[in-house]
């Protein structure tokens, strides 16, 4: 069958007090103690086996759903982007998807062998190995959908296939073994003939009307409560345009958070408690963050 493979580098990079800031789709943060970018997982495995027990480790992709703290992250930093990137066709229905693939991605090349409902994925602005770990969704579509089976690698190196029904998913939340991460997976669609990409550009047309793509964001701030849009709660509170220092609710999508200049992380963690406890008390609603906060404040 069909394979596509995305071009990655070929060198791993182990890097010490690396700035955050260049890593994540916020522009912000403080240092990770150390930062480790493999390039295939052989070295991964490697190098996995090798960190003391006790010390802490983050996965990273394409830093587009984290607020990491100015006081940067005690413990090791994975970043999956130079992971080799493969999608495999593997029969009609079925694709193996490496963890480093960029769901837009994922999703056109969908579209080109005729298979869905995927065009969802176009939505996700991150890879496939965060869309896994949290469940992401866009356009009334769930990662989750699509899972078969998952491949995971542990602390020991060890590679195991896991099948969907191992693990407790719901909306935006995935619950799995604590020291097993994500290195791709196996996803089943159906045969859709006849599907073009004027759909994938429909949805990413609309998502460009109501979303403020092109602008220091981590995408949405906030999961949608049941039965309602955070951005409702967050707008019906009055709470576009508010700010605090360079950190700034969206006007365009109430649920969006921009960086407009230098905010800190600490401006960003202090509006989303703003946001929250407004919209407490005007709606009786707690919002829960969809946005995963690292690392630790400056004292």
């Amino acid at each position: 069958m069909n394979a596509v493979v995305i071009d990655k580098r070929t060198t791993e990079r182990l890097l010490s007090d690396e700035p955050m800031s260049v890593h994540t789709s916020w522009r912000i943060g403080g240092s990770a103690d150390v930062f480790y970018q493999p390039a295939d997982v052989k070295n991964l495995a490697e190098f996995l086996t090798q960190q003391d027990p006790d010390n802490e480790i983050h996965w990273i992709g394409l830093g587009s759903n984290l607020l990491v703290r100015d006081g940067g992250i005690r413990g090791v930093v994975i970043c999956t982007l130079d992971l080799p990137a493969r999608i495999e066709q593997l029969d009609e229905r079925h694709l193996k998807v490496g963890a480093g693939v960029p769901c837009t991605v994922l999703a056109r090349q969908c579209m080109r062998w005729q298979l869905g409902p995927s065009a969802f994925f176009a939505g996700i602005p991150g890879t496939l190995g965060g869309a896994l770990a949290m469940n992401a969704g866009a356009f009334g579509g769930e990662t989750w959908d699509a899972v078969e089976s998952v491949e995971t690698i542990d602390r020991t190196g060890t590679m195991r296939i896991r099948a969907a029904d191992e693990f407790r998913v719901a909306y935006r939340s995935v619950e799995r073994e604590t020291d097993e991460w994500f290195l791709g997976a196996t996803l089943a669609f159906e045969r859709e003939t006849g599907a073009d990409f004027s759909n994938i550009s429909g949805l990413m047309r609309k998502r460009g009307i109501s979303q403020p793509l092109g602008q220091r964001s981590c995408g949405s701030v906030f999961r949608n409560p049941p039965g309602c849009y955070a951005a409702k709660l967050i707008e019906a509170a009055g709470l576009k345009g508010e700010r605090i220092g360079d950190a700034v609710v969206s006007e365009k999508h109430a649920n969006f958070i921009i960086n407009t200049g230098s905010a800190s992380a600490a401006n960003v963690e202090d509006l989303i408690e703003l946001v929250r406890d407004r919209v407490r008390e005007d709606s009786g609603v707690t919002l829960t963050l969809e946005v995963r906060i690292l690392g630790e404040r400056v004292s």
